[in-house]
Formats: C-alpha cells, structure tokens, sequence
C-alpha cells in the first residue's frame, strides 16, 4: 500500500484520523466566540476562563498513561475509548445546567482528548512508512488550519442564530463517523501482552502533572507568583514528580521508562515539542487582541490572520518528507528553525506599525518554517524505536508540546500584562501594541531557543519501513 491519501486503501482510517483530530482542534477554538452567549445564558463571568484551562489541564495530565496504554493493550481500544469519552463529555456539556457544571464536563472532554492526540500520532506512525509519513502528517496538520478558520466562526454563528448548545452537539456525528471508520477498517498489526499495569505511577504522575499545569495556568491569574498557593501547588508537583520518579525505578513496566530520558533523541524532539508549543499559544492567544485594538479589525479578520500559522504547516509538512530523505531528519530541522525566527522577526518588527496583512503573512512565515520542525522531529523520534515503544514517544512529545502551551500562556501573559499595566491598561490601544510586540520578541527568542535543540537532535539514519 504505497497510495497516501483519502481515496487509497488507507484512505477510510486516515479520514477517520483527521476527523478525530478535528474534534479536538476544533473545540479549541469553537467556544472562544460563544463565551459572552454563555455567560449570559448561565452567568459565571468569573469562572469562565476554566472553561479553556480546565480542558488543558485534563489534557496534559493524561496524555502519558494514554500513551503508554496504548503501547500496552494497542492503538485501537484506546483510540475508541478516548472519542468515546470525548463525545459524553461533549453531550454533557450541551446539556450543562450552569458554570460548574460546564466546567466540570469540559474537563470530561479533555480527559477523552488526552488519549486522542498521541494515539493518533501513533497510529499515522505505525500504517504509514518513513517515506509516507511526512505527507500523512501534512493532512493531519491540515484539521488545524480548518479549525483555525471555521472554529471561530461557527462559534460565533451557532451562539448568535441557534445555541451555543450546538457548538456541542455537532461532535456527535462527526464523533460517531470516526468510530465507526475506524471500528470497520482499522486493523491494526499489534500483539497485546498481559503485563502489570504501573497504577502506583499513573496516578503520581497524572496528579503531579495537575498541579504543576494548574500552578503555571492561574500563577499571576488568581493568585500571585510570591504567594502561599503557588508555593503550596507548585511545590505539591514537584514532591509527586519526584515520587513518581522513585517509584518508576522498582516498576516492572512503567509509565514513562527510563530509556524515555537517557534517550538524546527522544528528549531533544521533547524539548522542540515543547518550544512549538510555547510559540503556538504566543500567538494564537495575542495576536487577536493586538490587531482588534491597534487596527480596528474584526474578530473575523484578526482570526484569518492568525489562521496563516495553520495554512503555512500543512504546505511545508507535505514539503518535509521529500527534504529530510535528501539532507535528514536535524538538517531539515534546522531550516524550518532558521524560518520561524524570519517569520518572528517579521512579526516584531511589523508589530511597529499595525497590519491585519502583514501580521498574517508573518504567522503563514512561521507556520511554514513549523511545519519543517514538527513533523520531521516526531517522525525522526518514532523511527527510532520499536513499535511497542512508538505510543510512548509520541505521547511525550504531545505532553511537551501541551506543557509548552501552558508555560507559554503564564510567561507570555506576564509580560504582556506588564508592559499594558504600565501604558495605561488594556483601553489604550499603544498599551496593547506594546504587550504584543514584547510576545513577538519573546517568540524570536525561543525561535532561536528552537534552533538550538534542533542542533542537539543526533543524526537518525533514514531506513525504509514496512507499512502496518
């Protein structure tokens, strides 16, 4: 099976893939237009940023038992119990009574959404060999730039002419469509092997990882950086973090192994993992503001702009496969590096005189040079190691890339915040420039961070693999 595409063989699981993918995209962005609706239909003004950190938080918290399930019980009863999952937790939430409850459904929803983005990563790694998996990704890739775009927009259309119920309860056909591609067409070439599951460090790191998020998503936020629940939260993270550490040495199969961190490889894409994602939120999360304030644009308008990030990945992720077999995996890396700090750069620079335009091509810049890092850096990663280990690789390069977006949403918030403070508040459109032009230097700097682990990636040696 060598046909990469919708119409191949392959095509009914791929489909299934993306839509699966599509599901959590979409509902990133879908409910960022609807939440005035919301709250006035509900009330909990004050609450409602938990709508989108409590989602995170269940996400990156549950990322890496997924992963390694996956690699322990196989690919498709896990991919089935995370939409599963996800779609409860979505009628749940369409059938919310108040804040609390809306919350407390979304953080269902992130909990089903944690098992599908690795094993996704990890089931397009296993049905598609070194060669094809560039471009596969490329139409992984591609549910973002959809999302990026129709997100925002059919938030805001279902919350104004029907419910904001709706933006809800449209996951359930496109939910139940996945499942059923992939419970008739997926196959999946994977021995289960009865092995003692490691409950002890599940729960250590899932907890750890729920107070550290949560201590970097609301330091600053609802309680300041220097105060006794930081400390208490924080310092609570880092005691079960170390805890899970020791009891992982005595684990017969444990969560995250050892070769996990002696590996260079694996830890150096880690580390890229994570940097990608401290520049996505940079992005995402300031952009918007920075063009409604300084250049008068809608959110229609400073939406699309913000979508270049998203077209730009998918047409240099199609591109990678044919660059990193001629130069390599670290080579084609590092070109896509040098190309998101052009594009942060251009961002900075720009961001001195306003432009819905030129802001746009700057995020299609760095989506373009991203798509030359992501994909090649996780591909490289999981043609490392075998296929029992291929869940457990993507699933920490998952987690990375959520505990980026987290780090990036406290320390981009910082600054911003800071520099609006001092101008005269969020009212002051000057103000508001300066905060995004203080994110657009921080995202140069960790482009050039970037850069730097790339050039720590070793070299993989590129060898042709069997497709399952």
């Amino acid at each position: 099976m060598s046909d990469i595409g919708l119409r191949s063989e392959r095509g009914p699981i791929l489909l299934a893939l993306m839509l699966s993918m599509f599901l959590i995209a979409i509902d990133s962005t879908i409910l960022s237009t609807a939440v005035p609706t919301i709250v006035r239909d509900l009330g909990g003004f004050a609450q409602f940023p938990w709508l989108f950190s409590i989602y995170l938080l269940a996400q990156a918290a549950t990322v890496p038992v997924y992963a390694k399930l996956a690699d322990t019980f196989g690919r498709k009863p896990i991919m089935l119990v995370g939409v599963g999952v996800f779609l409860v937790g979505s009628v749940l939430c369409a059938t919310a009574w108040d804040m609390p409850t809306l919350i407390a459904f979304r953080g269902l929803q992130g909990i089903g959404a944690g098992a599908i983005m690795p094993t996704v990563l990890t089931i397009a790694g296993d049905i598609y060999t070194v060669r094809e998996r560039a471009r596969a990704q490329a139409y992984l890739s591609s549910v973002w730039a959809i999302s990026a775009v129709v997100g925002p927009t059919l938030g805001g259309v279902l919350a104004q002419f029907a419910s904001w119920r709706w933006i809800f309860w449209i996951n359930l056909p496109l939910g139940l469509f996945a499942l059923f591609l992939l419970w008739r067409n997926y196959r999946p070439a994977f021995e289960r092997h009865r092995r003692r599951i490691d409950y002890a460090g599940a729960v250590l790191l899932t907890a750890a990882l729920v107070l550290l998020v949560l201590g970097v998503l609301e330091g600053g936020v609802d309680w300041d950086w220097l105060s006794w629940q930081s400390f208490a939260v924080l310092g609570g993270g880092f005691a079960l973090l170390i805890a899970f550490v020791l009891v992982e040495r005595s684990a017969d199969d444990p969560i995250l192994a050892p070769w996990v961190f002696r590996s260079r490889l694996v830890s150096a894409t880690a580390l890229v993992g994570l940097l990608i994602g401290v520049v996505l939120i940079g992005l995402v999360s300031y952009t918007p503001t920075f063009l409604e304030a300084t250049t008068g644009a809608s959110p229609i308008v400073a939406g699309l702009a913000v979508a270049g990030l998203m077209i730009g990945w998918p047409i240099s992720g199609a591109l990678a496969g044919n660059v990193y077999l001629r130069i390599g995996f670290r080579s084609t890396t590092l070109v896509g590096s040098s190309i998101v700090i052009a594009g942060a750069v251009w961002l900075a620079g720009f961001a001195f005189t306003p432009s819905a335009l030129l802001t746009g091509v700057g995020c299609f810049i760095v989506g373009f040079g991203l798509g030359f890092v992501a994909n090649p850096s996780l591909i490289a990663a999981q043609s490392s190691v075998e296929l029992r280990q291929r869940g457990v690789v993507s699933g920490t390069n998952a987690l990375a890339r959520s505990i980026g977006s987290s780090l990036g949403v406290a320390v981009f918030g910082a600054v911003a915040n800071s520099l609006i403070d001092d101008r005269g508040g969020h009212e002051t459109a000057a103000a508001v420039q300066a905060g995004a032009i203080g994110v657009y230097i921080g995202v140069a700097i960790v482009s050039v961070a970037m850069l730097f682990a790339c050039m720590a990636i070793p070299h993989v040696p590129i060898h042709e693999e069997r497709a399952r």
